[in-house]
Order: structure tokens, then sequence, then C-alpha cells
């Protein structure tokens, strides 16, 4: 029999969590877990601590790039090396996204629109043409995904794709390890938010059984 969770475990663990969206995040989740094997207590308190933070308890489903000059050079400074600079994107998220991730990531130069088609989307947030494209070909994308998207930000992509994300990188593996450092460094690249995921982490330990507290 397979692993299930309900909408009520999340929103007990995670009170301020979007109901709606966690009603799609477990029929989605519910479908494909034992797919993607992430099926034990541990797994899915791992699983649940990453996609709530990455997407602001469940809130958001697209990268936001609306920044300030401020947060521009605090964020990107390797791109905004320059107040001047900084200013002339400043809370343009079409145009920040296009040279932030211009030339990286299967990307176009800035000119071609690719950082801003292919920015963050999604519950684990799928970021450049490369993600997109390799999820297309993972056999479970149906359609596709290059062409259009915005698909990453409706059910069942938004989840899907997380899921996919989270089998294919190992951090299934990680799990096991109880090793949150390591997950958080699979998932963001380095450790931005680690006590938000750490706390995350101990509230659905505690909602599956995981540990007592």
């Amino acid at each position: 029999m397979s692993y299930r969770i309900t909408v009520q475990q999340i929103m007990r663990a995670v009170p301020s969590a979007n109901r709606e969206r966690a009603t799609e995040l477990v029929q989605v989740f519910n479908d494909w877990n034992e797919r993607f094997q992430i099926n034990t207590p541990l797994r899915v308190s791992f699983f649940l601590a990453h996609v709530l933070h990455e997407s602001g308890n469940l809130k958001y489903v697209e990268e936001n790039l609306n920044y300030s000059a401020d947060g521009l050079r605090k964020t990107f400074p390797k791109y905004f090396p320059t107040a001047a600079l900084a200013a002339q994107y400043a809370r343009q998220p079409q145009k920040i996204a296009n040279r932030v991730y211009a030339d990286r990531m299967g990307n176009g130069n800035e000119a071609s629109g690719d950082g801003w088609r292919y920015r963050g989307r999604g519950m684990i947030q799928l970021t450049g043409k490369f993600q997109y494209q390799s999820y297309q070909n993972s056999g479970f994308c149906n359609g596709n995904l290059v062409a259009h998207p915005e698909w990453l930000t409706k059910s069942p992509g938004h989840t899907k794709s997380a899921m996919w994300y989270w089998y294919s990188h190992g951090c299934n593996e990680l799990a096991d390890r109880d090793d949150n450092i390591s997950v958080t460094k699979r998932i963001n690249g380095g450790l931005n938010g680690y006590a938000n995921r750490d706390y995350l982490l101990r509230r659905f330990k505690k909602e599956f059984g995981v540990v007592k507290f």
C-alpha cells in the first residue's frame, strides 16, 4: 500500500500554509510519491519542509524578481556592480531576469528573453532552459514544457516537477541520512534559508511521528 498524506497534516504542521495549494499538492503527491520513492515518514518530512520553504508556505510557484536597486546590488552583486546600473533595472522583473540569467543554465543572451521565459517556477523552482528541458525529457512531463513554461505554475506541474527534481537529485538518500545541510545545498546551491528549512523539518517530523517532542 502506498504512503499517503493529507491536507490536514500539512495544515497542522504549518497553519499559515495556503490550503488551496496544499490540496493540489496532496492530490499530486499521493498519485506519484511511490514512483519518486518519497514514501517514508522521514523522506516525506524532508520533502514537505523544503517545498514549503521554497514556495513561501505554498503561496508562490513563480520567482519574484521585483527588486529595488539596493536589493539588486545585495542579491546579484556580480550583475549589478554599480548603483547606476542597478537603478536602470530596479523594479523591472522581466529586465532583471533577462540580465541575471543570461548566457547560463542553457539560456541565450540577455536579448533572447530566456532569463524571463525560464525563470524559477514550481514548488521547487526549476530555473533556466536546461532544467526545463531536462524535466521535459524525463518522461514525467506530458507535452512541450519548453514551449509552455507556464505549466509549472499550475497543478500537476508545480508539484510533479518538484518531486522529479527531488528524486533525480538524490534528495531521498540524503533525507535517509537525516542530513538537512546536504539537502539544503542540493536544493539551493548554498544554505540560504537554512534556519526556516530546519524549523519546518522539525514541524513535519513531529506531524509524521519521526521524533517525539
